[in-house]
């Protein structure tokens, strides 16, 4: 058996932290390639109304459920009493959390409960990113999760 030298402890030091060096890096490749982009462009203006935006929106009392079937998504709005709701205008962006290859904007249409539209789904978790319209001209945004079974 040969005697464990200096030599050796260094090349057991230097590949164990070029190992970890080679993980972070690839580790932190990824997160920025598949980094989606910002939210809003200026922070700082975004928030100079967001409390208005935000009292205006809860006032609504709204709730929305997403689901998906057979190649359709829907969306559920409805009011404080549980009635569904029908907007002045909807538009909506569904993709992956991660990136945004995937992204789509489905066309919704009220079929007197809710909204559904047809869409490309594969299994895991998707999100919504809505605008609505009430009647009073309110806007409603919301970031709605969906979870297709595979």
């Amino acid at each position: 058996m040969k005697e464990f030298t200096g030599r050796h402890a260094a090349m057991v030091f230097v590949g164990f932290f070029g190992v970890i060096i080679s993980v972070n890096l690839a580790l932190a490749y990824n997160a920025v390639r598949t980094f989606p982009g910002l939210e809003v462009n200026n922070g700082y203006i975004a928030s100079q109304s967001f409390d208005r935006r935000r009292t205006a929106q809860e006032a609504l009392g709204w709730s929305v459920y997403a689901s998906a079937s057979d190649s359709q998504v829907k969306l559920e709005i409805t009011d404080a009493a549980g009635n569904p709701v029908e907007v002045v205008k909807l538009t909506a962006t569904l993709g992956r959390a991660t990136h945004i290859k995937d992204d789509q904007n489905p066309v919704f249409q009220f079929d007197g409960k809710a909204y559904v539209a047809p869409a490309q789904l594969g299994a895991g978790n998707w999100n919504i990113r809505m605008v609505a319209r009430a009647k009073d001209g309110t806007e409603f945004t919301q970031r709605v999760i969906l979870h297709v079974k595979g």
